[in-house]
């Protein structure tokens, strides 16, 4: 199963869980806060924010448990889910480019928590999900702390990647391949837009708001 099969099944399991819970916003006064399920939900990108993409499995969050810290933090341990409070994903395709996106998010109970599982997570299990051969790629000063990587996935070396940005009490990880390399797939700007995107959602959340970014089109 590629890395990208893969996370598609994750939001398919996250979406059978169901999500619910109460609403907190965050503050205004721009200190990082922890999110609650419904907000982490909101945050993750929906129809709505993701124009000229279909929605594969819908924007889901789920109380992190010891089944989801097995599948958010493959690590030893769950190395990287201390303090973590909720996980969530949402996953879309665009067929004239042949291409899928994975967005997934672990929220934390602090921002140190979160600062101290970045390194963990990507060092340990998600730097490596771009594939063989990959290489590292800008995308810009999105978030608190962001990586990226670029490379080919599945058995026909077909483009694949992987951002990590750290965004307050939240990491955010999008995950994207293509299906095929004859239809244009993914490309780094793309990529960058998607993981911008999630970024500036998250920090919508986290200063009050109502998430409200989407792409340009």
């Amino acid at each position: 199963m590629s890395n990208y099969r893969w996370c598609v099944a994750i939001a398919a399991a996250l979406v059978l869980a169901g999500c619910g819970g109460g609403a907190q916003g965050g503050s205004g006064n721009g200190k990082a806060v922890a999110l609650t399920k419904e907000r982490i939900r909101e945050t993750l990108p929906d129809d709505e924010a993701m124009m000229g993409w279909k929605e594969s499995a819908r924007p889901t969050a789920v109380e992190m448990d010891k089944l989801y810290r097995s599948q958010a933090c493959p690590i030893k341990g769950n190395a990287g889910c201390e303090k973590s409070r909720f996980y969530g994903a949402s996953t879309f395709r665009h067929d004239d480019k042949a291409a899928t996106v994975t967005f997934l998010i672990i929220a934390y109970d602090s921002e140190q928590a979160a600062r101290q599982a970045y390194d963990v997570l990507w060092d340990g299990y998600y730097g490596k999900r771009a594939g063989q051969r990959a290489k590292t790629f800008g995308i810009g000063p999105i978030g608190d702390e962001r990586d990226a990587r670029f490379g080919s996935s599945g058995f026909h070396g077909e483009p694949g990647a992987v951002t990590q940005t750290r965004v307050g009490t939240t990491l955010l990880w999008t995950l994207a391949g293509s299906a095929g390399k004859d239809k244009g797939g993914i490309d780094e700007d793309g990529v960058r837009d998607l993981a911008t995107l999630l970024a500036k959602r998250a920090r919508q959340a986290q200063n009050g708001d109502a998430p409200s970014a989407a792409l340009d089109g």
